[in-house]
């Protein structure tokens, strides 16, 4: 084991600045700072009177640092409040203890309201052109029944595409691919997903690696090369 103790455990990443720390990030709305191998007794960012947890997909799913991080204290957690509702929230940190956030310091990027208590998607993570890329899922039940994937219309069934460092609380890249596009969102990176709970950039090439949730028989993972322009369904 490299570390015990936790609860429900949902994601795990680094900050990048530096220090060894590791981020454990628990379902009921807790992150944990871990430490050499050992997580500190006081948790980094105590979100639990905020998240609603009662479904087994829902709760507290990521936490993404900025690549500067270590310049602007600036990170991002995505979770789904008491009603179901998924939000994208940007915190910072603590400007006395580079252990703790700010609880105070939330702004709220996005909310996205869920049909359905399953398929929250849930992770954020900086792409290598220094954009915040959010997965979403359909909205929940089995067989789509709102045909969220398949709309353009809706945040539900996708990957989003945001620039937090332009505008306030983000931008829209001004390269998304359905940008100015009559009826469509222009947040909208990629469509046709199902629950991308996890994704992944290539380090060394910077491809995309989408992990698809399915439903009784088949699981996918999706590639989008690094050349990718987006609006791949």
């Amino acid at each position: 084991p490299v570390a015990e103790r936790f609860t429900r455990p949902t994601h795990v990443t680094s900050a990048g600045d530096g220090s060894g720390r590791l981020f454990v990030v628990e379902q009921a709305g807790r992150i944990l700072v871990l430490r050499d191998g050992q997580a500190l007794p006081e948790p980094f960012l105590d979100l639990t009177a905020l998240v609603g947890a009662n479904g087994n997909e829902q709760g507290l799913l990521s936490v993404a640092f900025h690549p500067r991080f270590a310049e602007n204290g600036r990170f991002f957690v995505n979770y789904t409040d008491r009603a179901g509702t998924t939000v994208v929230a940007r915190y910072s940190v603590a400007a006395d203890n580079p252990d703790r956030a700010d609880a105070a310091s939330a702004v709220t990027l996005l909310t996205i309201e869920q049909p359905a208590p399953n398929h929250n998607g849930g992770l954020l993570k900086f792409g290598p052109d220094g954009m915040l890329y959010i997965g979403t899922g359909a909205g929940g039940a089995a067989g789509d029944p709102w045909g969220n994937g398949q709309r353009l219309d809706t945040l539900l069934g996708k990957l989003l595409r945001i620039d937090v460092d332009a505008g306030e609380p983000y931008a829209v890249p001004a390269d998304n691919p359905f940008v100015g596009q009559e009826g469509a969102r222009p947040e909208i990176w990629a469509y046709g997903l199902r629950n991308p709970w996890r994704f992944s950039f290539d380090r060394a090439t910077g491809d995309l690696f989408i992990g698809d949730v399915g439903q009784n028989e088949q699981e996918e993972v999706h590639f989008q090369p690094a050349a990718s322009a987006g609006g791949e369904n």
